[in-house]
């Protein structure tokens, strides 16, 4: 059996001209805007509110707010099993750059950001629903989100990963609706009040499994909370033009799938439960069918049931049981 499995890196633009290409997940919040007959408005739109919010943060020597400019890339991460140059697409993510429009100088960001992963719509859409049928409670299955933990867990430590970037990932989600967040005394520069929840989500003890903690921060001029997940020191690893980065791309992508608490009309208090179903929010101008996105992950879970999980299940549960880092 192959102990180490090999990564490929694919990376492609996220620009207002970006088409998804086949392999790509289509539940991918990038991919979701580049659809339809407006794909190019919504792009465009998008990328000049990551921008506009960059400038906003990164405020020193930026009297015009215009010197920086955000550039995204798509990184599609395969993964093949048998060594036979046979690949399954596993993990996407996204890596921001940093455009310096002042001094001309172009400067690495964060990679991870978004998150996705076929497994993780195969663990929730497919293995979740089927674990729960016809059962009066809810619970996980043994060793729920192991197999996809050590994946990431082996990409991250893989040479493909140390080749192409010089920092470990970050990845920024909205926080959990069933969670209440309490905001403590600490105040970051750039990622402002952090709050501490009252109970890990399912979401933070699967990205446990992949070797990242979270920590809950809402940036100045923010009206909730992002959470984190990171796996070495996340206020002293990253410099403030990289978090910025994460945070300017991440809060758009936000305000565009959950308006109800990320562009909600009122500031998370010191004690904050997030509410998908709060109404007094405001649309973007950003065109998003989150319906489509559900039916989509299902789809996509058992395609990854189909293609991945059950052709490899002995390799892929033998490889697990024994990773080791």
């Amino acid at each position: 059996m192959n102990n180490e499995f090999t990564f490929t890196i694919k990376s492609i633009a996220f620009d207002e001209n970006y088409n998804p290409s086949e392999n790509t997940r289509i539940t991918t919040n990038f991919a979701n805007l580049a659809r339809g007959n407006k794909r190019q408005e919504n792009l465009r739109n998008a990328l000049k509110m990551i921008d506009d919010r960059f400038n906003t943060l990164a405020h020193w020597d930026n009297p015009k707010g215009d010197r920086y400019a955000v550039e995204l890339e798509i990184i599609s991460v395969e993964m093949d099993i048998e060594g036979n140059g046979n690949t399954f697409p596993v993990i996407e993510i996204l890596k921001t750059n940093i455009v310096d429009q002042k001094t001309n100088e172009r400067i690495e960001g964060i990679v991870g950001n978004n998150f996705s992963s076929y497994v993780r719509d195969y663990d929730f859409s497919v293995l979740l629903l089927e674990h729960n049928r016809n059962k009066t409670g809810f619970d996980t299955p043994d060793n729920f989100g192991d197999l996809h933990g050590n994946i990431f867990k082996s990409f991250v430590n893989s040479t493909a990963y140390k080749d192409n970037f010089n920092k470990p990932p970050v990845i920024c989600l909205s926080v959990s609706s069933k969670n209440t967040y309490h905001r403590t005394g600490y105040q970051h520069p750039v990622l402002g009040f952090e709050y501490q929840q009252n109970e890990d989500s399912m979401t933070d003890r699967y990205f446990q499994k992949m070797g990242l903690q979270a920590r809950y921060f809402m940036p100045k001029n923010s009206v909730a909370p992002l959470a984190f997940y990171f796996a070495g020191d996340l206020i002293n690893d990253y410099t403030n033009l990289e978090l910025i980065s994460t945070i300017s791309t991440m809060e758009t992508f936000q305000k565009i799938y959950r308006p109800e608490i990320y562009n909600a009309n009122s500031v998370a208090g010191k004690e904050y439960q997030p509410d998908l179903k709060n109404q007094d929010y405001t649309l973007t101008q950003i065109v998003y069918d989150r319906e489509e996105r559900s039916q989509l992950a299902i789809e996509q879970g058992k395609f990854t049931e189909e293609h991945f999980i059950k052709p490899y299940q002995t390799v892929l549960e033998q490889w697990s049981a024994h990773y080791v880092l």
